[in-house]
């Protein structure tokens, strides 16, 4: 059976057209899921006039909202790529992401006017020819407006043309080198992952979840994808919020949510100011960072189980989940293998290790990446072939161990990436900005502990110009950065500890600087 996400919304229309698909709490739009069906059927026959064909890109700038995930999916059905771009990079990283995915087509809604005009007048630095605005502010004088277009395109079911190792989206994930790399993956890779979560969680075609991650986050759309498999609802935040977010879960009777560790401590700090009833919500999920047990204890203590999940952009957010009594009963577990998942520990010589000792963590499924964009080093390094069977492998560069009955504990990263807040920041990327000041030396960033995101990044500098301050060097990485990747603090230092081979001691100056983050 060949298979295409895009039909996924197409079945379920045809089985369910008149149960509740999407509710945008942003702005009370309901769609049951013969509407959303006719909505994607539109959104992907317009790109297809303006002439985007099978295997172009287009990219999406937009808070989360309907038009997201219409256009994902139409664009599936087509096998139009998507590239979903995150908002919160300044231009210059845009710009980056655009050029190498080689988008013909920019998707952005209101919030984004600013930067939409600025990337339009870079000109041919990207292979940007078509412009597309939603929302009702006025439209920008090279774009056209979604709503318009979509109006005038047709409602018909296209022919269904990509199926399974088509290309379905490239997501950017952070690089080591400095540069973003677009994880690919395919038809095939996405319809899988969506039935691994069907197999393995409590999922009801009853439920309604509520999304309030980003969409540009595999950790949004891919629970958006497997809401339409399973025939649930999906809610829908603009940005999350922790007063709506509570207001949303009771006033639409949520029964699921994702959040990430940060968004839990949050909602937790105006719990007591809200107030609310909870009572339809039988679990959240969480993944991203570890879940303190803390956080655990506190949302079991209010009567709401806590799922923890370990997963990656590469793999589709799909690794090891466990249930709110497993997160009880072995704190700090990331739980079990998905259903059609296999978890490793290894060694540096990718051998498998013993139960209880810490290695590299290998994951294996029909849901891996295809490899990085135009990155065939880069893949090389990720997807490992194991030579006695043939299996493709992800090197996911993170260690942990697994016990005797298999459970997952994530211990540390082996590569430098930090997360806070639920995103992942790479500190050469940082780095590499620092470095372009003439004051600066040298510099190495680490990731210091955040009450309020987990993680946030410490620049450790050794001045090459006496006069230089700590806002010298702040000031001078804003608007080159987003502001999540911003230095939370500078440090100067006489020098950056090193091995023999000059590779930064990063253990040291973590034991050096182990102060929490100013919030």
């Amino acid at each position: 059976m060949k298979v295409n996400v895009g039909e996924i919304l197409t079945r379920r229309a045809r089985r369910d057209p008149n149960a509740d698909a999407v509710v945008d709490w942003a702005t009370g739009r309901r769609f049951t899921f013969r509407q959303w069906n006719e909505r994607a059927n539109r959104a992907g026959n317009l790109l297809q006039r303006l002439g985007v064909r099978r295997g172009d890109r287009i990219a999406v700038l937009a808070k989360n909202g309907p038009e997201f995930m219409e256009t994902f999916f139409g664009c599936s059905k087509l096998g139009i790529v998507v590239v979903p771009l995150n908002w919160r990079l300044v231009p210059d990283e845009l710009e980056f992401i655009l050029a190498d995915s080689g988008a013909i087509a920019l998707v952005f809604d209101d919030d984004f006017l600013e930067t939409a005009g600025e990337l339009h007048a870079r000109g041919d630095r990207t292979a940007l020819r078509h412009w597309v605005q939603i929302g009702r502010r006025p439209v920008l004088e090279f774009a056209q407006r979604y709503e318009d277009l979509l109006e005038a395109a047709s409602g018909d079911e296209p022919i269904i043309v990509a199926t399974d190792d088509d290309l379905l989206h490239i997501m950017y994930t952070s690089g080591t080198t400095g540069l973003p790399k677009g994880a690919v993956h395919t038809q095939a890779s996405g319809y899988w992952a969506t039935v691994n979560a069907a197999l393995t969680f409590d999922l009801r075609p009853a439920d309604r979840y509520q999304v309030c991650l980003p969409m540009f986050h595999i950790g949004a759309l891919f629970p958006a994808q497997a809401l339409v498999h399973l025939g649930a609802t999906a809610v829908i935040m603009r940005e999350f919020d922790p007063f709506e977010s509570w207001k949303l879960l009771e006033a639409e009777r949520c029964t699921g949510t994702l959040l990430v560790p940060a968004m839990l401590t949050f909602m937790l700090g105006v719990y007591e100011q809200v107030k609310p009833d909870h009572s339809a919500l039988r679990w959240a999920q969480s993944g991203a960072a570890p879940v303190p047990v803390t956080s655990i204890q506190a949302y079991t203590d209010l009567g709401i189980p806590i799922s923890q999940l370990y997963g990656l952009t590469e793999s589709y957010a799909v690794a090891t989940a466990s249930t709110a009594e497993q997160s009880i009963e072995r704190p700090g577990t990331a739980g079990l293998p998905y259903f059609l998942a296999d978890v490793r520990i290894a060694d540096d010589e990718l051998r498998d290790v013993p139960p209880g000792t810490q290695g590299e963590i290998l994951v294996r499924g029909p849901f891996l990446m295809q490899g990085y964009w135009q990155r065939p080093d880069a893949s090389e390094a990720a997807l490992w072939v194991d030579p006695a069977d043939g299996s493709t492998w992800l090197r996911t560069g993170d260690a942990g161990v697994q016990d005797a009955d298999r459970f997952l504990y994530v211990q540390d990263r082996i590569k430098d990436m930090l997360i806070s807040g639920g995103e992942n920041i790479y500190p050469a990327e940082i780095e590499n900005v620092i470095l372009a000041h003439p004051g600066v030396k040298e510099v190495a960033v680490i990731g210091i502990p955040s009450e309020k995101w987990g993680e946030s990044p410490l620049a450790v500098v050794v001045k090459a110009d006496g006069d230089l301050t700590d806002t010298d060097v702040m000031g001078f990485c804003d608007g080159k950065l987003g502001r999540f990747k911003l230095p939370k603090a500078v440090v100067f230092a006489d020098e950056i500890p090193r091995n023999p081979s000059g590779k930064v001691l990063k253990r040291v100056l973590r034991e050096q600087f182990s102060d929490p983050a100013p919030e």
